[in-house]
């Protein structure tokens, strides 16, 4: 699809205040608690010290990661979803018709899916059968369970 990391203009910000909070607020947090725990004495012993180095070599990769990704990004808009098509980026209002439960979907890269907030993986079986499918079409998912028939009630950008 695109070199580097597919993502939407909304995940690559929010990979930025993220990545901003952590740089700023959580390394000062971590900071603090290094410094404190270093006052009370004997670093050896010092359960407080370890936890929070700990913490702070976990918070450093987290960082790294981010930097990673957001370096590595690629901004990709969905000019189909303004024309009611199927694309990344687009939000899909689904009916699955065997269970006649319906859901919304927003179409976006591995790195910022997260099925809690309904961002569905651009790689995932739902949203490639979806890919170029417009509103009253009916798609086949192909899952471990066998096909699944998903109605498209709505497509937004």
């Amino acid at each position: 699809m695109t070199d580097g990391y597919a993502i939407t203009q909304q995940g690559l910000d929010a990979l930025r205040a993220e990545l901003r909070h952590l740089e700023t607020v959580a390394r000062r947090e971590v900071a603090e608690r290094i410094r404190t725990a270093r006052e009370w004495g004997d670093l050896k012993e010092n359960a407080e010290y370890h936890a929070a180095k700990e913490d702070q070599a976990h918070l450093e990769t987290r960082i790294l990661k981010l930097q990673d990704r957001e370096r590595n990004a690629t901004v990709v808009s969905s000019p189909s979803a303004a024309h009611g098509v199927v694309a990344f980026g687009s939000t899909v209002e689904v009916r699955d018709e065997k269970s006649g439960k319906v859901a919304t979907y927003t179409l976006v890269g591995a790195a910022e899916a997260s099925a809690r907030d309904g961002k569905l993986s651009i790689e995932s079986p739902v949203a490639r059968a979806l890919i170029g499918a417009t509103a009253g079409e009916e798609v086949q998912v192909d899952t471990p369970a066998g096909p699944r028939q998903m109605h498209v009630l709505r497509v937004g950008g």
